[in-house]
């Protein structure tokens, strides 16, 4: 939508009336890297008190910026004419609730917006369903729990169907709340609304606890997965600690990056070995983990096993008669968790050494609990974001923080892309890789995994 081409009109919140305190300018954007290299060869030049500092490399940079999120003075929208939607799709997360409810609350509150309606059961929700008409007063406890108010599926992605139900139903305004999978459907509607010339704005709000979504820092409901899964290995160290030969094995999500398991194990200090999807292991021979295991063992009488639930996926059989990927695209996994465990205790037993498994997954529980309050936040600064953006005149954007700054990203740079854990030099994996004095697998047995540290087939990596 081209907001140039639209009638604007004053921003109708209290600001207005505050002298405009806290709007963002039009020229105001977030730079997409912040972190600057000097020219190890350029000339020193003189710095304060006369001390020589290196010269910055211009041009070298990273240049690209993103709009600035937050309120305008001018806003393209008429509140008593906006009809607004939300949806949420795909994998539960903590912290959805809360969006919906500062969505609705921001919308009818700070601009005056009557017209509020739920999708429920995800993108199928808008064919299939009937829709809900959300107020304040109905959303105004829904924060408190887990999961999402609207319900939730995968796949149901219909364009033609669902572009049909908001020109019939004369919605405005799009609130998407989902990961990668979901961004894609959003920008595939966002097209066939422009082929079709209809004043539909279209946003989304980032949803995965894999926090695998490219460019922006983090998605909300990850701090709340990282949080609980720290739990779980902190309960398997403490069982592996208190029994001769005990062996904590903790399965966390982590489909095609590792952010949950690395950063959870960073957070406890109690785990031993992190296995992760960018990382390959062998199992068995000299340097595979069974051989690490018995080490740590004969070392320290305990060790804590933490894997991501896509780490190892070639060592574990697919069944022939079952689907590859689920309705929403996503290759199915089998369970390396199980797989893990039923090794170690074949290899111990097959030595004559006993050994006191103890295996936990909570897969579920991690996404399925209240946000905690670093979450609640930052819903709730999305969501007044992805409201005032869609205000603004903008659309065709995921709303997220870059460098500590929330900022509107298009659709382009986030759909159908994955953020994984650099392991070829990254910090966090070197992080990792320090905590818990873990063999690299992967540089031991030669292999690597080749998109490592590059953007080759929609995967970027994530260095911190």
């Amino acid at each position: 939508m081209d907001a140039a081409a639209l009638p604007g009109r004053p921003n109708p919140s209290l600001r207005a009336a505050a002298d405009g305190f806290g709007f963002v300018g039009d020229g105001e954007v977030v730079l997409k890297a912040v972190a600057l290299h000097t020219a190890a060869a350029a000339a020193p030049v003189a710095g304060p008190d006369g001390l020589e500092v290196p010269a910055v490399a211009r041009g070298a940079q990273d240049a690209a910026a993103y709009v600035r999120a937050g309120p305008r003075r001018t806003v393209y929208f008429d509140p008593r004419q906006v009809r607004a939607a939300i949806v949420t799709c795909g994998g539960i997360a903590p912290g959805l609730n809360t969006v919906i409810r500062a969505i609705v609350t921001t919308l009818t509150r700070e601009y005056g917006v009557e017209s509020v309606f739920g999708i429920q059961s995800g993108y199928r929700g808008f064919y299939a369903k009937n829709w809900l008409q959300l107020t304040p007063d109905v959303v105004a406890d829904i924060h408190k729990v887990g999961g999402t108010y609207l319900g939730s599926s995968r796949g149901g992605h219909d364009t033609m169907k669902i572009v049909d139900a908001l020109e019939t139903r004369g919605i405005n305004q799009l609130y998407v709340c989902g990961g990668d999978g979901t961004v894609a459907g959003a920008r595939a509607l966002q097209v066939e609304i422009a082929a079709r010339r209809l004043p539909i704005a279209v946003c989304s709000l980032p949803k995965t606890v894999d926090d695998d979504l490219c460019v922006i820092d983090r998605s909300f409901g990850f701090e709340t997965a990282v949080g609980e899964a720290q739990h779980a290995i902190n309960a398997a160290a403490r069982e592996a600690a208190d029994f001769p030969n005990g062996i904590g094995l903790v399965k966390l999500m982590g489909r095609n990056s590792g952010f949950i398991a690395v950063h959870a194990a960073l957070a406890s200090g109690e785990a031993d070995c992190v296995l992760i999807p960018e990382s390959p292991f062998a199992i068995g021979g000299p340097d595979g983990l069974l051989a690490y295991i018995e080490a740590q063992l004969a070392a320290q009488g305990k060790v804590v096993i933490v894997v991501a639930e896509g780490a190892g996926q070639e060592h574990v059989a697919q069944a022939v008669d079952k689907p590859s990927c689920d309705a929403s695209g996503n290759k199915l996994l089998s369970d390396i968790g199980l797989r893990l465990l039923n090794d170690i205790k074949a290899h111990f037993a097959a030595v004559g050494t006993e050994v006191s498994p103890k295996y936990i997954d909570p897969t579920y529980m991690v996404r399925s609990c209240p946000p905690c309050a670093g979450d609640s936040l930052l819903c709730t600064l999305l969501a007044h974001s992805a409201v005032h953006g869609l205000f603004a005149g903008f659309t065709g954007f995921m709303v997220g923080p870059v460098n500590g700054v929330n900022a509107y990203v298009p659709f382009d740079e986030v759909a159908g892309k994955k953020k994984v854990v650099d392991v070829a030099g990254g910090r966090l994996w070197l992080r990792l890789l320090s905590s818990t004095a873990q063999p690299d697998f992967a540089a031991s047995s030669g292999e690597r995994l080749s998109r490592a540290g590059s953007e080759v087939s929609g995967i970027s990596t994530a260095s911190l």
